[in-house]
């Protein structure tokens, strides 16, 4: 990110690695605790100096360290927070002792107090009738469901923590436009590169894996048939919609 210039990204997705100890191919994510929030720290320090005035980023990460990146983007980097978004998937790692994990979290910070915020391309159908409802759709909230990709999927890449293609979508309708820039600086299988394509955005992506590099280029070159995943509530019909006899079983 030190190449590129200050303010020319309108959109930046991180997903790093939440020091796991999980294997990247070349590296191990497993760092002592001060030397990992160091490395937070650093790259960081150059998201917030190419994201523009009202651009916005968008960073995973595990419990183990959100709450601290909270805080950094914040406090130490002077940040607006504007949402903590929980992704709830339904299947995941078992236990026998504790609750098993089903989330992950996305924390959404801008430098702007209100960045643009494109509502009506996130909508989601209503569940019900009502003259009060927006019939264009709901917010869709700060709790999200999308399945993981699963391992035997079609789709599935040879990456660790690949990401839902429709869970990116998401984040890409709603904070920019056709022909903006969208960074992704641990581009891993490439899930945001293909979104920001197939969505009409510029995009970049950077990995220190040339592997993953290769991985991602082909994975653009193929032809965009759809995302393999989706919100379960896309396809639902509302309820009780005025002169029409509604089925009782719709979602």
């Amino acid at each position: 990110m030190k190449t590129l210039p200050d303010a020319s990204v309108d959109l930046l997705i991180a997903d790093p690695p939440y020091n796991l100890g999980k294997n990247f191919g070349n590296n191990i994510d497993l760092r002592e605790r001060d030397a990992y929030t160091g490395f937070c720290r650093d790259w960081l320090a150059e998201a917030t100096r190419v994201i523009r005035p009202d651009g916005s980023i968008y960073v995973f990460m595990g419990v183990r360290f959100i709450a601290r990146l909270y805080l950094m983007l914040e406090e130490d980097f002077g940040l607006h927070p504007q949402g903590w978004i929980t992704w709830h998937y339904t299947q995941g790692m078992g236990r026998k002792r504790g609750f098993s994990p089903r989330h992950e979290d996305i924390l959404w910070f801008s430098p702007a107090e209100r960045p643009p915020f494109n509502l009506d391309d996130v909508r989601i159908p209503q569940k019900y009738f009502r003259k009060r409802n927006n019939m264009a759709g709901a917010n869709p909230g700060d709790v999200w469901q999308f399945s993981h990709v699963h391992y035997c999927a079609e789709e599935r890449e040879p990456h660790p923590t690949q990401k839902p293609e429709a869970l990116i979508a998401r984040i890409v309708r709603a904070s920019s436009r056709p022909g903006e820039l969208v960074l992704d600086p641990f581009v891993g299988s490439g899930t945001t590169a293909r979104v920001a394509k197939a969505l009409g955005r510029d995009y970049l992506g950077f990995d220190i894996n040339p592997d993953y590099v290769a991985l991602t280029e082909a994975r653009l070159a193929r032809p965009f048939t759809g995302f393999d995943s989706e919100d379960p509530r896309a396809g639902r019909v509302s309820r009780d919609q005025p002169g029409e006899d509604r089925q009782a079983d719709l979602i």
